[in-house]
């Protein structure tokens, strides 16, 4: 029997210490620079890892990082872990009803992003020569397998450029993420399955369907009963204002270890029940969104850069690398999953100036491609040149995302942002104690306000967004929302909370300023921009200040002059 010794802990202690700091340093680093942070932790694996650290001073390397079983398997309990609790996060931020309150275009183009990159990157895969294959026997199972890397998109990657570009609270943000929740869990399933086909001695019609068939059932009672026992147990927390978040975070926990042992014991893969219990929990309404904050930050802080960053202690980059076969895996990758939700926009009632933009935001594989590439790796299931292409493959979609998604969206014609602001369209002292209270006040001026319908209309749109949706932003801003087919232009409403209104915020803040915005149905670039350019103004503390300390509408009209003179709103 192997006992872990007071070295062991040493070295474990060092091995942390390095991956964790130089991950996190690199990662604030690559921030600036706008790039994911995920390129900054695996380089600093490759640094330390075979490719360079081991290469340039092997003596010193099989100190820090001894080619000893108990001492790799300490790090590699602790990179496990962080894979299963990083699926977990990616759960919470699943909205599977989604899909349904997008009157099905969400769904749409789910499934087209699904079925059409497969069908794409199956063929090419058919005709790699053996020696890239474990066993050339089963071709027909990695060529499906290299297709279903190439389908799954990294909805955080995603998620976190929605967000920095301003996007992640309209419309078009909303209908992506929602689209990418149902990618995720039909790819994660056609992933398992192909997972146990590879595995599996020979292929059986019987094991097949029985897993199949497991998944399918283990997946339905996850978002029906599930979801409603997750709700329940989270709402009672609330109400019996037990101490949070920890309860919380406990109880999600709890709750991805048990999902994660049963479908473990169903012979599917822990991964998936981790997963499926963090979308469980995340359709519970009473799980604040500070709460989700902090079991976020908890994972991408400590979990996230070690199990990223130890990716690049297990191979030598150099001695496997490939650049054909990384060219090969990028280009398919994006293309196909451009094409699939390019197509899909087509089957939808959306713009054509959305096309574009939602086209490029499934074609990054960032995390998920990373994960499952790793997976079978270490299954043996995929050579290390392949690996190695998926992994690069990853990287080079995640990085290019941000620029292209920022090039589509400022395609249009230039509109001046004040055009949708007006003095009567401001209320500077708020009697609302909560949301929809203020949302009530803001909506009574919009009365006698050209095209407008009634006041109880438009009442009812907005609380129905916001209800799909909360709009609440960091340092005290909101930005509820809706579109009205009546009206022809724009029109943002401005309110003000001295007080300040519980808003669900991410930051667990009051909201002091409201931004009431309409737009037309057909108008998604004027919403989005609108959005964008309110959220960039208000992240500035000056302005906040200025915007507070105003004594009437004709100072906040100077104060939002000032800031918004120089924004346009560019359209097609």
């Amino acid at each position: 029997m192997s006992y872990i010794t007071d070295h062991n802990i040493l070295i474990f202690l060092v091995q942390f210490f390095l991956l964790l700091g130089l991950a996190k340093g690199f990662g604030l680093i690559f921030r600036r620079m706008k790039q994911p942070a995920i390129t900054a932790e695996i380089l600093v694996g490759v640094l330390l890892g075979p490719t360079i650290f081991g290469r340039f001073l092997p003596e010193m390397s099989q100190v820090i990082f001894p080619l000893n079983t108990t001492q790799q398997n300490m790090l590699e309990t602790i990179s496990w872990l962080g894979l299963l609790f990083f699926l977990l996060e990616v759960g919470l931020e699943v909205d599977f009803s989604s899909a349904w309150r997008q009157k099905g275009d969400a769904l749409k183009i789910a499934l087209t992003d699904i079925f059409v990159p497969l069908a794409i990157s199956f063929i090419p895969w058919l005709f790699i020569p053996d020696s890239y294959l474990v066993d050339p026997s089963k071709r027909l199972i990695f060529a499906f397998f290299m297709a279903t890397v190439m389908t799954i998109t990294a909805m955080p990657i995603t998620a976190r450029v929605l967000h920095d570009l301003g996007v992640a609270k309209t419309d078009l943000g909303f209908l992506i993420i929602s689209a990418l929740s149902v990618n995720d869990i039909i790819g994660w399933i056609i992933f398992i399955l192909v997972l146990g086909l590879f595995t599996q001695p020979s292929i059986e019609l019987m094991r097949i369907t029985g897993v199949f068939l497991s998944v399918i059932v283990f997946a339905a009672f996850i978002l029906s009963v599930g979801k409603k026992f997750a709700s329940t147990i989270i709402t009672k927390i609330k109400k019996e204002q037990w101490p949070e978040p920890g309860t919380s975070l406990t109880f999600i926990c709890l709750l991805g270890l048990l999902c994660g042992a049963i479908s473990q014991k169903l012979g599917i893969h822990a991964m998936l029940g981790f997963f499926l219990a963090g979308v469980m929990a995340g359709q519970a309404k009473a799980l604040s969104e500070k709460t989700r904050q902090v079991i976020s930050q908890m994972v991408y802080a400590i979990f996230i850069p070690i199990f990223f960053a130890s990716i690049g202690l297990k191979i030598d980059f150099f001695l496997n690398f490939n650049l054909m076969l990384v060219l090969l895996v990028s280009v398919i990758s994006i293309f196909a999953k451009f094409m699939g939700a390019w197509w899909g926009v087509a089957f939808t009632k959306q713009s054509k100036a959305n096309r574009l933009p939602i086209a490029i935001a499934h074609t990054p594989g960032g995390t998920m491609e990373v994960v499952i590439g790793l997976l079978a790796f270490e299954s043996k299931l995929i050579t290390a040149p392949v690996f190695e292409a998926i992994l690069f493959g990853a990287v080079i979609s995640s990085i290019t995302l941000g620029p292209w998604l920022n090039w589509a969206l400022k395609k249009r014609k230039e509109i001046s942002i004040l055009e949708f602001f007006s003095k009567r369209g401001m209320l500077l002292d708020l009697r609302a104690t909560d949301r929809n209270s203020a949302i009530r006040e803001l909506c009574d001026l919009t009365a006698g306000h050209e095209d407008f319908p009634a006041v109880d209309e438009v009442y009812k749109a907005v609380v129905q967004r916001e209800e799909a949706m909360g709009t609440g932003l960091e340092k005290g801003v909101a930005v509820p929302h809706a579109r009205l087919e009546m009206i022809k232009k724009p029109l943002v409403i401005v309110g003000r909370s001295l007080a300040g209104i519980d808003w669900n915020s991410p930051d667990g803040k009051p909201t002091n300023f409201i931004f009431l915005t309409f737009t037309p149905n057909d108008d998604d670039t004027a919403q989005i921009q609108l959005l964008a350019s309110i959220a960039r103004m208000m992240i500035k503390d000056q302005k906040q200040q200025e915007l507070m300390q105003a004594r009437d509408q004709e100072e906040m009209w100077l104060v939002l002059h000032q800031a918004l003179s120089e924004r346009i709103i560019k359209r097609k």
